[in-house]
Parts: structure tokens; C-alpha cells; sequence
């Protein structure tokens, strides 16, 4: 339960990431939605990030110089001097706490800066590491990975002074660990907004993409854990069914090359589409408006935001209920729980794409429900965190 206490004052937060834009990921979006609606509250956040080749300017943000992963060429590790001299000088300056948003190097960096400082240092734990890391180091045992992901998960969250969790299942999951820390369950918002006035009819003109063709979507990082094989493997069987329906693939990631590879071999090619990356402006809503049913296989999210995107864009959600999606898709407002199992994921879909009516239903369902985590309610609770926090830290 978050912890309550009224607005008293104005706080200064500090941030550190390991991970934001031009990197698109939950956690680079997450910051982004959260930092937007904090000022409200009363809330100064200066955020600290790595670098990237490609530029990408926000406001109150201090980027770090930073090198390339060896195995994970998309992110970036922040070089540890500069990190920490960037981090001092900003609390120097003064601050009331540090939100630490990702488990590397800005994790021992905002501990270091937190404890030098004499302010609180909470975490939000985005990513499921136990189930990512056998993707990115599959050389190593699986059981060994695992065991070393939930060691370090335990040890860096006990030395904090809370924990957020974007949901009930990485609650549960932290607290089988052994994490003591106090745990609080805060989901990221969502801009609902953003994704109301897509223009469907333009998105397919662009893509040359009939009026009247099916069309199911993904939207996310092209990453193995993502499980966007297994919405291949069920394409194959939809398309039995539904011989028109069209699978859009909208996202970059490492995984993009082996997906196309598959796709080929299924004899899909002309069934799956791969758009790329989608601007968030105006790309990606018209995408949503775009398509007739939104398709999500994922066994790993510690959330989900896209299903919540989806439902914001009155696009119904046919997807697995696992791990973090269960706090969205449990009550089955605006979305379909599907079966997981490739060739009955891919029959129901094929179904549920030829039922206007329910499909109608489903939109109206997820509209309304989508306002429900509008991201101003959440930056609301997460400000009431922060300041009972700092309440502690002067009791």
C-alpha cells in the first residue's frame, strides 16, 4: 500500500538512469510519462542518462558520456567517474531525494549519491531480469543465471528505502526473493490523450494496406523475450482461418532479423508486416486507429503499458495474462484473455477479428477503462511517496 501524506512543500528528485531516449523501452517511457506530470505536484525532477550517438534533447536532463555494451549493442554503460561527479554536483546543488530507475550503474551511483547526501534513495525494479538474462547470455546455464539475477535483485533492493513495483506479480515476485524493503505497487500512466485521435484510414493509405483487410498488431521492442515467435507461430494458424488477416510488427529491437527469417520460412511474408519503429506523436496512434485487434504473447512484462495504449486508442487487446499484464487483463475489460498455446492463440484471433459486434464492445470497454490509469493519477501517488519518504528521513 502506497504511503499517504498531503502536499506540503516543493522537492527537488533526482533521477539516474541507465537507460533513456533515443533508447525506446518501457523504462525510457516510463520516466518520460511520470517527469510530465510531477511538476504538478509540486515535484523538480533532473534526471541523469547516458549519452547516445543519435541526439535526442529533454528538458532537465544531464547526459553522461557513456560506451557500448558488448552484449547488448542497443544500450549504453555510463562512464563510472563522470557518472558519479555528475551525480554529486546536481545533489550538491540540493535535494531532497533519489529515484533510481534502473539496476546498473545508476543504481550504485544513486546509492553513493543518496548516502553522501543524507536524503532517501528508492528504486523502481521496471524489468524481470530472471527471465531477460538467459536471452542475452544463452552460453551460461540457465539456473545459474537465474540464481545470480534474484542474489543481486535481493542485495541492491535491501539497501533501499523503498521499492516501487509496477504491479501485484512483481510484488509477489520481489517478496519471494527475500526483498525486505518496503514494496510499493505503482503502475506507470498513461498519456490517454496521446492515443485518442489516431488516423487509421491515413496510416494504411501510407502502407498500402486495404480498407477492409483484418489486421492484428504488435507494438514493442523486436526482442526474443517478447515472444513475438509465438504471434508467428499463431499467424500460421489464423491464416487458415482468416486467409486476409494481417499481422504489423511496429518496433526495433535485436531480435528483427530472426523474426523476418521465420516469417519467411512460414510462408507468411505477405500475411506479417514489419513497419519499424513509430513516432509516438503522431506514427504510432494512427497505427493503433489502424488496426482491428491488438495481439501481446509476452510472458515477461513486469506491466504492460501497450495494452493500456492500445485500450486508450479504443483498439480491443487479445492477449496472455501473465506475470505483470494480469493487473490490466484480469477483469477482461476491453480485452480477451488468449490462450497460451500458438494454434489456439491464433484460432481465437482469427475469430475474434470477424466479430464486429464484440470487437465494438471491447473498444468501448477499453476506452473507459484506460482512463482509469491515466499517468496524472499515478504521478499523484508516486509524489505522496516521495514526500512521505523525505517526511521519514527528517522524523
Amino acid at each position: 500500500m502506497l504511503a499517504s501524506n498531503h502536499r506540503s512543500r516543493f522537492l527537488r528528485v533526482l533521477m539516474i538512469s541507465d537507460v533513456y531516449f533515443p533508447r525506446i523501452n518501457g523504462v525510457s517511457t516510463s520516466i518520460e510519462t511520470f517527469r510530465a506530470d510531477l511538476a504538478a505536484e509540486g515535484i523538480q525532477v533532473r534526471l541523469i542518462a547516458p549519452d547516445y550517438p543519435e541526439r535526442h534533447d529533454a528538458p532537465a536532463t544531464w547526459r553522461v558520456p557513456s560506451r557500448r555494451v558488448p552484449f547488448d549493442p542497443e544500450d549504453r554503460l555510463m562512464r563510472w567517474r563522470l557518472l558519479n561527479h555528475t551525480a554529486h554536483r546536481l545533489a550538491a546543488e540540493g535535494i531532497d531525494l533519489v529515484h533510481v530507475q534502473t539496476p546498473f550503474a545508476a543504481h550504485y551511483a544513486g546509492m553513493r549519491t543518496a548516502r553522501r547526501h543524507h536524503v532517501p534513495v528508492l528504486a523502481t525494479y521496471h524489468t524481470h531480469f530472471e527471465e531477460y538474462i538467459a536471452h542475452y547470455l544463452p552460453a551460461l546455464p540457465r539456473p545459474l543465471l537465474k540464481a545470480a539475477a534474484r542474489r543481486i535483485a535481493v542485495g541492491q533492493c535491501n539497501g533501499l528505502d523503498a521499492v516501487v513495483v509496477p504491479s501485484r506479480a512483481m510484488h509477489e515476485t520481489l517478496s519471494g526473493y527475500g526483498v525486505k524493503a518496503p514494496l510499493h505497487v505503482l503502475p506507470t500512466g498513461i498519456p490517454v490523450g496521446n492515443f485518442t485521435s489516431g488516423n487509421g484510414a491515413l496510416f494504411r493509405s501510407r502502407h498500402g494496406i486495404a480498407a477492409d483487410r483484418p489486421v492484428a498488431l504488435f507494438v514493442g521492442r523486436v526482442a526474443h523475450e517478447k515472444s513475438i515467435d509465438f504471434l508467428i507461430e499463431a499467424m500460421a494458424a489464423a491464416v487458415r482461418q482468416r486467409p486476409d488477416l494481417l499481422l504489423i510488427v511496429a518496433g526495433e529491437g535485436p531480435a528483427l532479423p530472426a523474426l523476418r527469417r521465420q516469417s519467411e520460412h512460414a510462408g507468411l511474408s505477405n500475411s506479417i508486416r514489419f513497419v519499424g519503429y513509430l513516432d509516438r506523436i503522431q506514427e504510432l496512434p494512427d497505427c493503433y486507429a489502424a488496426a482491428d485487434v491488438f495481439a501481446f504473447a509476452s510472458r515477461t512484462e513486469t506491466q504492460g503499458l501497450v495494452l493500456l495504449e492500445a485500450m486508450a486508442a479504443g483498439l480491443p487487446v487479445f492477449a496472455l495474462a501473465v506475470m505483470g499484464t494480469r493487473d490490466i487483463l484480469d477483469v477482461q475489460r476491453g480485452a480477451v484473455i488468449a490462450p497460451d498455446d500458438a494454434v489456439a492463440f491464433g484460432n481465437g484471433l482469427a475469430t475474434l477479428v470477424g466479430n464486429r459486434e464484440r470487437l465494438d464492445r471491447l473498444s468501448a470497454e477499453g476506452r473507459n477503462y484506460a482512463l482509469e490509469w491515466a499517468a496524472p493519477v499515478r504521478a499523484r501517488q508516486l509524489a505522496r511517496l516521495y514526500r512521505s519518504l523525505v517526511q521519514q528521513a527528517h522524523e
